[in-house]
């Protein structure tokens, strides 16, 4: 299959690697003067044959953001209206959040100017109606920024793969979840002490739930989904599991079967009998020879699958001021390069999925924590049995008492919600210490 790995930019591009505009200066303001914002302003200023002028900064307390170094002819203002009511041919919005974020985008969309934005929650929730709204008013809502902000993934699906029929998007998509995972991987840490080591260097927030336990990643996949399989589902239809019930014996246990653990998330789309979508973020085991096994830190990966060109890889670090503004500028480029495209031309409004699942027919792990006495096997493989699902192999590492007797199942590749209504059952019988863990086996 075609594979093609694409490294994420962390400077802005030369001269001579830009797109060939006609010359018209696009008038851009820019709705947030975080640390993206400046990285933005700082980047347009410094580059003198930019087609883009930055003419507006809204902030809030915006006097206390002013810097030096930035064109005089810039408006700073705390008043939306400066923006909204300007003659500015595109909009960046960087203050993130639902709203006012999404009331300013689509009032901008209506009067007449396209959009960029890194806002994830927002694209997350609301994209398919902003999107909608932009296709309406024949402008252009870009948001490559809001996936691994330092990754080409969204622009590189919706342009570069254009004219394939994606069916699968897949990858690591948080890198707080990486980083812990493969310290757990490479050092034997507890979950805790890699938790606690993520929180000291800044790749985990003092409150890691939203990363931890899925749901940065599964809106950035909602996002991928809507893009790249031009299908509209919401984060709360996508199985989410957290990777904090990880112990540092199931690398063990995973070394044992030449695979290692990520974070992972993927959709698959399927119209062989209507329009179905099969999506999950969650831990699961993953071969060695799969390339996200080998995303190592923080890194990001995005994988996106079509009929005619195969798999294509997109991989680097997904945030900062500098990369996550390359992205931007990138969607300012994009929005310029197809002025007055056709409106058929301009991305698909995503259709509705008559169901979604999380039911991937994989093969799985399942891992076992006992009061040892006989017969757990054979109670065990009877209920797995009646549900039809077939054992591989049965895995167990010495050293452990029998009070809390550790043992690894695998399974033969079966649907993972016939799965879970049998370890339903099997949670009911009277050995366990703690619940099952149960992750799926992907393979690229």
């Amino acid at each position: 299959m075609a594979q093609r790995l694409t490294h994420a930019q962390t400077a802005p591009v030369s001269a001579s690697q830009k797109p060939q505009l006609a010359r018209r200066e696009w008038k851009v303001a820019l709705i947030g003067f975080g640390t993206v914002g400046k990285s933005v302003a700082k980047i347009l200023s410094q580059d003198v044959k930019s087609p883009f002028a930055l003419t507006h900064i809204f902030n809030r307390n915006v006097g206390r953001k002013k810097r030096d170094g930035l064109p005089a002819r810039i408006k700073w203002t705390e008043d939306i209206e400066d923006v909204l009511g300007s003659d500015a041919d595109i909009v960046i919005e960087l203050i993130g959040g639902l709203d006012p974020a999404g009331t300013w985008i689509d009032r901008a969309l209506r009067s007449g100017k396209s959009v960029v934005t890194a806002n994830k929650q927002l694209i997350c929730r609301r994209g398919a109606g902003l999107m909608k709204t932009a296709r309406d008013a024949g402008r252009r809502l870009e948001f490559g920024a809001s996936v691994a902000g330092g990754i080409p993934a969204i622009i590189g699906i919706q342009e570069g793969l254009a004219g394939d029929r994606l069916f699968k998007i897949a990858g690591i998509l948080n890198g707080t979840c990486n980083f812990i995972l493969t310290k757990m991987d490479s050092s034997g840490a507890t979950f805790q002490e890699a938790l606690k080591e993520a929180q000291e260097l800044g790749f985990a927030e003092a409150d890691p739930t939203a990363d931890v336990d899925g749901y940065d990643a599964r809106a950035k996949l909602v996002i991928l989904t809507q893009a790249g399989l031009h299908v509209d589902v919401r984060d709360e239809q996508i199985l989410t599991r957290s990777i904090s019930t990880i112990d540092a014996v199931d690398f063990l246990y995973a070394g044992d079967l030449n695979c290692t653990i990520r974070q992972v998330s993927i959709a698959q789309k399927d119209t062989s009998n209507g329009l179905r979508l099969f999506a999950a973020v969650q831990p699961a085991i993953i071969p060695l020879t799969s390339l996200m096994a080998h995303v190592q830190g923080s890194q990001n990966l995005v994988m996106a699958t079509g009929e005619y060109a195969g798999r294509m890889v997109f991989s680097g670090y997904g945030a900062g001021g500098d990369p996550t503004a390359v992205a931007v500028i990138s969607d300012l480029y994009s929005i310029a390069r197809t002025a007055g495209a056709p409106s058929e031309t301009l991305p698909m409004v995503p259709e509705i999925a008559d169901s979604v699942s999380s039911g991937f027919t994989v093969p799985h792990y399942v891992r076992f924590v006992v009061r040892d006495r006989p017969g757990i096997l054979a109670e065990t493989a009877t209920i797995l049995a009646k549900y039809q699902i077939g054992i591989d192999a049965v895995l167990q590492k010495p050293g452990f008492p029998g009070t809390e007797l550790s043992f690894v199942m695998t399974l033969e590749a079966c649907d993972s919600a016939v799965l879970q209504k049998a370890l339903t059952e099997i949670a009911r019988l009277d050995f366990h210490v703690k619940p099952p863990l149960c992750l799926p086996i992907f393979s690229d």
